[in-house]
This record gives structure tokens, C-alpha cells and sequence, in this order.
């Protein structure tokens, strides 16, 4: 592991710190005018349709008071969705109901959510309770996705997600991010959820933390983590690459789920990545970042390139 409490050892290992993270790639490569792409997930899913980037279905969008009362005509006509804010963040205000029935909308923890909740959570959200800054928010209701049968056993009462980094269109670093008890269904690594850490060339996995410690199996289902190999590994990034054109920044985060009808989709994407991903791959991203900036970016690579070139050298 780590020696967080030396600083030259993580630099020799090529660990990227928040500082470095925010002025030299943040802000050097992102256009701030951009950041709406991607802080907005309805801007978002719009702009992936656009660009023939498969997102998760949407079912409808509550932008005022009023229409909240309405918004069961929306739900009522499907068994599970999702209602998430468009400008919210790390996961907040993300409400998802498995199925309805008589007893009212299920959680996959088993706890019903009455409509009074439903409308409560909608209302929250267009105060802007969830949202970056406070601001007025609009409710996003989408359908729900329905994990790849691989993840059987991985994640616990939540949708595993893959984070892929992608920097000058090049994916160059990605884990899987597992929901556990501890993190209450969500797959955010501060809250207790697994960190993966997967190699870009083969989409196996290398290793696994809990808490910035490694970890064998899964806490809450025994699930050993080192079998894990995603398929469709080759379409999740070019999906992840694409992002690069799609949003217009140079350094990000692309967060995949896979369905397991559709495939890989993209669930949302982050202008400003965590640097967990380091500590589930037991790796920095430095000696990749400097060497993607080495290369001659004047001749415009497709996507294709860009993912062969990653699998390439960045096999670990």
C-alpha cells in the first residue's frame, strides 16, 4: 500500500495529489465555459444521444412544483425507474425503486417508499437540496437499469459502475466501484463502497480496497473479487473514449453501467475525478498522464486509435 505519510515515496510511485490534479490537468485542460456538459446529467444525456452515446432511457423530466403531484403518471406506468437530480453530486438525492406493487415503490434494500416520499424526494430536488451550490434543480426519471447477470454476488443492494479516466480521449485508467452495506447501496468508495481496480488492456481485475485497505471477497456476499472480467471490455471503451468528443474536456471521468441487455451505457460523467482510482489499481496515473501528454495531438486520432494505443501501453 501507500505510505500516504511520505510524500516523496507517492511521487515515486507516481501519485497524482488534489493540488497537482486541480491546476495542472483540471485547469489546464478543462474549458470551465464546458463544465455544463457534464455537471448537468440532463445536458448530458442529450448531448450523448446526439453524438450515438447509449445512456439510460428516459422516462421524463419534473421541472416545476406544480407537475410533481403528476409525476405518477410517469412511474406508475413503469415496474422500476430511477429519479436522480440533473446537478447533483456524489450520488445524492439518486432514488431507486425496484419494482411497485400494492405496498407502494421497493427499494432493493426491501424498504417501501410511500407516494408522500416520492413526492417529498421530487420536491427536495427542485429546491435544490442535492444540487452543486444549492441551485434550482430539475428531477431526472429514468429507467432502470438491469446489471449484467456477471456482477451476481458484487454489489450489494446498489448498481455497480465502472469509472473509466479518460485524458486527451485516451482511457487510461478504470475499477469497478461496488455498492456494499456500508455504503447504503451506493457505489461512492468514501462511503464504504469496493474500489476495483481493473486493467485497461483485458478488463480483469488486479486488485480490490475497502476503506483505502485491500480486500480479497466481497464484505457483505463472500464474492471473490479476482475473477471478475468484464466482456464487452473493447465497446465499454470506445463508449468511455467517445465521451472525449461528446463533451468537449480533456481530462475526465466517465462513469459505464452494464446492462445486460443493452450493454455497456454511460450513467453519467465527472469533470473533476476522484483520485481513489490510484489506490484501487495500486498504481499512480502521473507516468500515464505525462505520457499521453508527450504524444503529437495534432493529428486527431479516431476512437478506435485512441483505445488501441491504451490497451497497448497501459497494460499492467
Amino acid at each position: 500500500m501507500f505510505d500516504f505519510a511520505n510524500p516523496f515515496k507517492l511521487r515515486d510511485r507516481g501519485i497524482m495529489g488534489m493540488n497537482q490534479r486541480n491546476f495542472s490537468y483540471i485547469g489546464r485542460y478543462n474549458d470551465r465555459a464546458l463544465y455544463p456538459n457534464v455537471d448537468d446529467k440532463l445536458k448530458t444525456k442529450h448531448l450523448a444521444l446526439e453524438h450515438d452515446i447509449a445512456v439510460p432511457d428516459l422516462i421524463g423530466v419534473v421541472r416545476y412544483q406544480y407537475e410533481v403531484n403528476q409525476v405518477f403518471k410517469l412511474l406508475d406506468q413503469h415496474s422500476g425507474f430511477c429519479i436522480k437530480p440533473a446537478k447533483g453530486s456524489g450520488g445524492k438525492g439518486i432514488l431507486v425503486i425496484l419494482k411497485t406493487d400494492e405496498k407502494g415503490y421497493m427499494k432493493a434494500s426491501g424498504e417501501y417508499v410511500p407516494k408522500d416520499e416520492v413526492i417529498r424526494h421530487c420536491s427536495n430536488i427542485l429546491a435544490g437540496l442535492f444540487s452543486l451550490g444549492g441551485a434550482a434543480d430539475v428531477a431526472v426519471v429514468e429507467a432502470l437499469i438491469q446489471f449484467d447477470p456477471i456482477f451476481a454476488g458484487l454489489s450489494h443492494e446498489g448498481v455497480p459502475d465502472l469509472r473509466v479516466i479518460v485524458f486527451q480521449g485516451y482511457p487510461m485508467m478504470s475499477m469497478l466501484r461496488l455498492a456494499t452495506h456500508a455504503s447504503d447501496g451506493k457505489a461512492n468508495l468514501h462511503q464504504g463502497a469496493v474500489g476495483v481496480g481493473i486493467n485497461i488492456a483485458t478488463g480483469k481485475a488486479k486488485r480490490a480496497v475497502q476503506y483505502d485497505r485491500p480486500i480479497k471477497s466481497h464484505p457483505d456476499t463472500g464474492k471473490i473479487f479476482a475473477d471478475i472480467e468484464i466482456h464487452n471490455w473493447d465497446r465499454l471503451l470506445e463508449l468511455s473514449a467517445g465521451c472525449f468528443e461528446m463533451s468537449g474536456l480533456r481530462y475526465l471521468g466517465a462513469d459505464i453501467v452494464l446492462d445486460k441487455e443493452k450493454g455497456p451505457m454511460v450513467l453519467e460523467l465527472n469533470a473533476r475525478p476522484g483520485l481513489a482510482i490510484q489506490i484501487a489499481n495500486g498504481m499512480g496515473m502521473l507516468p500515464r498522464l505525462k505520457q499521453l501528454e508527450a504524444l503529437d495531438h495534432r493529428r486527431p486520432k479516431s476512437v478506435e486509435e485512441r483505445v488501441e494505443y491504451a490497451k497497448t501501453h497501459f497494460s499492467d
